[in-house]
């Protein structure tokens, strides 16, 4: 029997578990209580309430505009949907960066105002005070390494990330920094799978690939990615499970020309 079926509500306890018995963690972004009922319901394990809410909810071109505010409106209404799944949530960009004060206040407004399960936090050692901080308050802290996607403009585009030995070394310590201090699992976006395994088998804590691999010890996908809503976005690492644009696309288009040929609503559909 897998870890993740016997139990009623996944914690990071449950996580790690499920680590040292080497079943497979599933992870999926959702911004919304209607989304988030189904990917609920389908069994998933945690629920990551992503900025990259800031790219498919309200079509900016990065995650750096979205706010504390937004994120905890997001985050509440998946809470609300979120009867089994961990659900953790985005710290967006400036809101602990470089003050680990205001870093403690920003999630302390999550959890408090959303009723999340924890939070989780870009980068390795220069933000090692914001992440021991969070901690102190006992708030679950997910770290993430490798393409930091608010960190967009210091690298200037979105390729593979620690593909030279410099990167990658500071890679491997900003991961065993993170679990030293305290993360119960590490997001690794976009970088050589080789080295994702490497670092996964290092750490005694869970790891979560998305575009790093078969070896880490979970993935995670953008919910409208992986549905086929969004038209354009076609990475390597996504494996898109169905076309929703199409669907919704001639569904939509159906509506309209029932509605200019007055078939609908029919005799049926009134009062």
């Amino acid at each position: 029997m897998s870890v993740h079926k016997e139990v009623k509500r996944i914690t990071t306890h449950i996580l790690q578990e499920m680590k040292n018995r080497g079943e497979k963690i599933s992870m999926l972004t959702a911004y919304d209580y209607s989304m988030a009922t189904i990917v609920d319901n389908a069994g998933i394990d945690i629920i990551l309430v992503g900025d990259s809410a800031s790219n498919v909810m309200a079509g900016h071109e990065t995650t750096l505009p979205i706010t504390l505010d937004q994120m905890i409106y997001h985050a509440s209404a998946v809470v609300r949907a979120a009867k089994r799944a961990l659900v953790i949530v985005d710290l967006p960009f400036g809101t602990y960066q470089g003050n680990s004060k205001e870093a403690l206040n920003s999630a302390i407004r999550i959890m408090k105002e959303s009723g999340a399960h924890g939070v989780k936090i870009e980068g390795g050692v220069e933000i090692a005070e914001s992440v021991s901080r969070i901690l102190t308050a006992g708030i679950p802290v997910m770290g993430h390494l490798g393409l930091t996607p608010q960190s967009i403009y210091k690298f200037g585009t979105y390729t593979v990330r620690a593909k030279e030995e410099a990167e990658a070394q500071k890679l491997r310590e900003d991961a065993l920094k993170l679990q030293d201090l305290g993360c119960f699992g590490i997001v690794l976006e976009k970088i050589p799978a080789k080295l994702a395994k490497e670092v996964s088998e290092s750490l005694l804590i869970p790891t979560i690939g998305i575009g790093a691999g078969q070896h880490c010890d979970g993935q995670v996908l953008v919910i409208h990615d992986m549905l086929g809503i969004n038209k354009g976005f076609k990475p390597r690492f996504l494996r898109q499970y169905a076309n929703l644009y199409d669907v919704m696309n001639s569904a939509i288009k159906n509506y309209v020309s029932d509605v200019k040929g007055k078939n609908f609503p029919n005799e049926q559909e009134q009062y």
